[in-house]
């Protein structure tokens, strides 16, 4: 029986430790995670120069992380300056959940970026949203670095 306790605890102890490496804060830019920001550079591309065009968000979440709130409000100063380019915001979610689910979750983080824009006066009307759910993965890995970079919300300029 004491056996299966220290089992039970050094399991605990391991996973408490996985979850915390995951959230380890490193320098941006350097390909690793910042929060629940994936920075690499091979995934992060601009809508207009040094304004990133996605946010990322945890896991079954559509909260904005402090990352994605920043970066929102680099694109919101942006689309002030550039007030005749209209917008797309296109949700996404990882592989991991029915079709429907990650439709309905894509939608909810692409409303959550919406909503936080129209906070610092980006105009409702510029704004479209559109979500893929799990249809269009920027990495198809199947691992949690892979689904980190899938779950988030891209601007696009809208045609």
């Amino acid at each position: 029986m004491e056996f299966n306790k220290i089992l039970k605890n050094a399991l605990l102890i391991i996973f408490a430790c996985l979850a915390l490496s995951a959230c380890a804060t490193k320098k941006a830019g350097t390909g690793q995670m910042q929060g629940d920001v994936y920075t690499g550079k091979e995934t992060i591309e601009y809508l207009a120069s040094g304004v990133p065009d996605r946010v990322f968000f945890a896991t079954n979440e559509s909260v904005l992380t402090t990352a994605s709130r920043e970066t929102l409000r680099k694109q919101a100063a942006w689309l002030r300056k550039n007030s005749k380019i209209n917008i797309v915001l296109e949700g996404h979610a990882d592989e991991r959940g029915t079709r429907e689910y990650n439709l309905a979750l894509g939608e909810r983080r692409a409303n959550a970026a919406k909503d936080y824009l129209m906070t610092y006066g980006v105009s409702s009307d510029r704004i479209s949203v559109l979500s893929y759910g799990k249809e269009r993965p920027v990495d198809s890995g199947s691992n949690p670095l892979s689904w980190s970079k899938n779950r988030r919300s891209v601007t696009v300029k809208a045609n």
